[in-house]
């Protein structure tokens, strides 16, 4: 991660971006119970872009973070 700070960005483009970057790291549209990521990265995308401290990384910084908890339980 870089201390820069992220450039504004609309919501749409931060959602759009964080979506993308989650099914392009998964690989596939579907968790392994069948939910779709392109569903749940909709949801988290906002909430990461209504966090000014968690929006500052970006939506590609923000859905790797996100995405490093998968398969922990």
């Amino acid at each position: 991660m870089t201390s820069e700070k992220m450039p504004e960005i609309t919501r749409e483009e931060f959602c759009e971006r964080f979506k993308a970057q989650m099914l392009k790291r998964a690989g596939q549209p579907e968790f392994d119970d069948g939910g779709s990521i392109a569903e749940y990265a909709d949801e988290a995308g906002s909430t990461y872009f209504d966090d000014p401290d968690q929006r500052f990384w970006g939506p590609e910084e923000c859905a790797d973070a996100d995405m490093s908890y998968w398969g922990d339980e």
